[in-house]
């Protein structure tokens, strides 16, 4: 499974750029990123290089972290792809709680990272898909 970093940024100004100078500064690369966001606060969920490195200087510069243990998949960049795996959970009475895409490890395919609501059962699967091939964590250090 893969680590994934989730940073609750208040809605202030330079705030983002506060973080991700962080990461910078400690020559941490990101693999994927994304921002959700409410009236108050925003969520930057993050596939760093070095999860571990990452979550403990965000927190000395007194971010609130949470780790997050996904899935990442690697499925074919054509129209369906994605409904072909979420039929596949579905079936095996598995939820997606949010998803979203991530920089391609091969040419042609695109990257999802899944939040779901049993890790092991998808990982399951997805081992036995015909649709998805899971990805392993090495592949974003």
């Amino acid at each position: 499974m893969i680590k994934q970093i989730s940073v609750f940024l208040e809605n202030k100004k330079g705030r983002l750029s506060e973080a991700l100078e962080i990461l910078h500064k400690n020559d941490i690369n990101l693999r994927s990123l994304t921002i959700a966001e409410t009236t108050d606060y925003g969520i930057l969920r993050l596939i760093p290089d070095k999860p571990e490195q990452a979550a403990e200087k965000l927190k000395e510069a007194h971010f609130i972290v949470n780790k997050t243990k996904v899935l990442a998949i690697e499925v074919n960049d054509t129209p369906g792809s994605m409904l072909r795996i979420i039929k596949e959970l579905s079936l095996a009475n598995i939820d997606i709680e949010y998803s979203y895409c991530c920089l391609p490890v091969h040419e042609h395919k695109a990257v999802v990272i899944l939040k779901v609501s049993d890790n092991q059962k998808a990982i399951e699967v997805l081992r036995k898909s015909s649709c998805a091939i899971l990805i392993e964590p090495e592949a974003f250090t």
